[in-house]
This record gives C-alpha cells, sequence and structure tokens, in this order.
C-alpha cells in the first residue's frame, strides 16, 4: 500500500524509538486527544517502548457525546413518523434504557447511513416521513453536517432535521490544562488530531501553548507519524520550547480548509456543551444558527422528563479526562467488553476502552 507501508517502517520506526530515548531526560506526560491515535499507540504497543507516559484524552466523540442527548436520540427515534439516520458507531452507544440498536430491535425506523446527505436523500424520498439525523463529532465531521442543513434548506425539506452534539477540541485542552497543569503532575504537551487540523488549522492552539506553556504537536495516525510527533514533543519540553509544530505537513495548513471553515461559520454557532463524563466546557460545542433553527429537531420534537444515569460500574469519565486508564476499572474486560459495553469507551471505534481490549491489554494483578 503505497503512502500508507512507508509510514509503518519497522527500521524508521526504531530508530525513532531510540531518538526518543536519548532525547527525554525524564517521563514526560504526553496526551493525544485523537481516538484513531489512541487505537494506534496501543495497537502498536508505543506507550510501551517509549520513556514517556502517554495520556490518552478525550478524543472519542461518540464517547464524549452526553447521556441526556443519547436518551433524547432515543425518545425522538420512537415517534412512529420518524426515520432516525445515523452513522452506525452511535447504534451500540448506551444510554440510560438502551441504545439506538435495541431501538430498532423494538421496532422504531433506525437506519444507519455513510453520509449526512444520504439523510438528506431519505427525506427527500419520504416527504410524508420526519427524517432526523444524528449530528455527532470533532470538528472533522462538521463540515458535511453544515453542508448537510444547507442542502435541505436549499431543497426546501421542512421534513429533516438534525439532533446536534458538535465538540470543539481546543476548549477541551483548556479544561484539561485548568483541572490538572503540567507544574502540577498534569500534562506537559498534546498531540493534535491531524484530521482536526485538517479543516481548523492550528491557528486557535498557538493561544493554548503559549498561555499553558504547553507544547502542541499536530500529528497524523500511523506509527511514524506519531513517533515523530513525540519526538517533537519531547525535543520541545528538553528545549522550553512551548510552540505549535506540525508533523502532519501532508495534510495539515495553517489555516485548514477555508471552504469547509466557512461552512460552520454559516450553518452553526459556539455555544456551552457538556461532555460526557466531564461535564460542561464553556464555548466548547455548535449549535444551528439561528436562520437555520428550523432544522433544529431537538426543538422540533419536544421531549420531557429525561433522567439520565451513568451506569455505576463504568469509570467512563475519568478514562476520559486521562486520569485513570481501563486497567483501573473493575469492569474492564469481565462486566465490560465490546459485545456487551457499559459505557462509550468500549463501544465506539475510537474509545480507549475498545482499544485496550483489541490489543488484548489486561489487568496485571500485583506480585
Amino acid at each position: 500500500m503505497r503512502y500508507l507501508d512507508e509510514y509503518r517502517d519497522p527500521v524508521l520506526a526504531r530508530r525513532l524509538v531510540a531518538e526518543i530515548r536519548a532525547a527525554a531526560t525524564r517521563r514526560w506526560s504526553v496526551m493525544e486527544v485523537c481516538g484513531g491515535q489512541t487505537h494506534t499507540i496501543v495497537r502498536q504497543g508505543i506507550d510501551e517502548l517509549i520513556p514517556v507516559r502517554m495520556v490518552h484524552g478525550p478524543g472519542c466523540p461518540v464517547c464524549v457525546t452526553p447521556l441526556a442527548t443519547i436518551d433524547r436520540a432515543l425518545a425522538i427515534a420512537d415517534h412512529p413518523e420518524v426515520i432516525f439516520t445515523s452513522f452506525g458507531d452511535m447504534l451500540r452507544v448506551p444510554g440510560s434504557g438502551g441504545d439506538l440498536l435495541s431501538a430498532k430491535a423494538r421496532g422504531a425506523d433506525v437506519r444507519v447511513v455513510y453520509s449526512p446527505l444520504d439523510a438528506v436523500r431519505v427525506a427527500a424520498a419520504n416527504p410524508g416521513r420526519q427524517v432526523v439525523f444524528f449530528a455527532v463529532g470533532f470538528e472533522t465531521t462538521a463540515p458535511a453536517n453544515a453542508m448537510a442543513v444547507l442542502r435541505a434548506a436549499e431543497e426546501g425539506l421542512a421534513n429533516f432535521s438534525v439532533l446536534v452534539s458538535h465538540v470543539l477540541v481546543p476548549p477541551a485542552m483548556a479544561a484539561i490544562m485548568e483541572s490538572a497543569p503540567a507544574a502540577d503532575g498534569g500534562v506537559d504537551a498534546f498531540l493534535a488530531a491531524g484530521h482536526v487540523c485538517a479543516v481548523m488549522g492550528w491557528t486557535e492552539y498557538e493561544p493554548l501553548a503559549a498561555r499553558y506553556r504547553v507544547p502542541i504537536v499536530v500529528t497524523g495516525f500511523e506509527p511514524l507519524d506519531l513517533l515523530e510527533g513525540i519526538l517533537m514533543a519531547v525535543r520541545q519540553l528538553e528545549e522550553g520550547r512551548f510552540e505549535v509544530e506540525n508533523q502532519y505537513a501532508r495534510a495539515v495548513r495553517r489555516d485548514g480548509n477555508t471552504f469547509a471553515r466557512d461552512a460552520l461559520r454559516r450553518v452553526f454557532r459556539v455555544s456551552d456543551q457538556t461532555w460526557r463524563g466531564i461535564g460542561e466546557i464553556p464555548a466548547s460545542g455548535l449549535v444551528l444558527a439561528p436562520e437555520f433553527a428550523a432544522f433544529d429537531a431537538a426543538a422540533r420534537f419536544e421531549v420531557r422528563g429525561l433522567s439520565t444515569a451513568e451506569h455505576p460500574g463504568c469509570i467512563a469519565g475519568e478514562i476520559l479526562r486521562g486520569t485513570r486508564t481501563p486497567l483501573d476499572c473493575s469492569s474492564y474486560g469481565t462486566l465490560c467488553t465490546p459485545r456487551r459495553p457499559l459505557g462509550a469507551p468500549m463501544v465506539s471505534a475510537e474509545g480507549t476502552c475498545a482499544a485496550f481490549h483489541n490489543a488484548g491489554r489486561t489487568r496485571r494483578e500485583p506480585p
């Protein structure tokens, strides 16, 4: 696979591991804020090869979707006139009383789509039904969801709406630094998600690096990408530099994708947002702009009496904040598995618990 295997070269990987070992004079803590990066780090054993503590942050958008939003989706999907559409990774995320897959088994019309524009086409083909798309994700998926709203508006599809749960990465990084600064044993540096920065660029990260004195390296998703990004972060820390650097130069520009950013600015507005397991983070989410409020499924379908409750045996919140790992959870691998997940980090393809389980990581009994 050209342009893929070359980023998995074992000779170059060993060389980068050796450079990290030579550069690090102490055990720095580096957090990646991307579930795809977490899976590569864990699957390839990168965190076990280097003298750096890798902290797995809230990089899974499915995992941080609020429990109340999942419950609202379930309530909307139960409406007989609704066709509820979603990407497949949301179907098994547990709410307080089941998931979308179980709602489908009960008779709800829940359909998997591969693009939000597919949901627009479903609405056009079913004028007598209400079609709702579950618009979840970081800045990466938001432009496509914005385009779906714009297309529905252009086509006059009054039966299309979106249930929005978009979250933004930079405010979450700021919240992590506020809760546990590096000086107090928190995170020393960040690996920023390459696909988010491909859309947004990295200008939003520059004030964070300066304010919290943390290196931030925009990084890809292959083993060599991550090893080089970690090396760049370690070198900054050892030299006392706190800058934003771009390892993922083949895909990311400083200003990002201006067309995608324009679509976001047109359709969405920044708002406060609750993150599952973390709580409310100011200015960390997106809501529909007033001119597109008619497409807001949360307003179109009144849902009352939501009462959310996390499973008592799940420590997903601490895992998402990076303060604990799946191996610290008594339910991991026993009560909680990918087939029967208790929390979103085990069910999502980008979740930390799923990454550990798929890589065969097991709890070690103390000697």
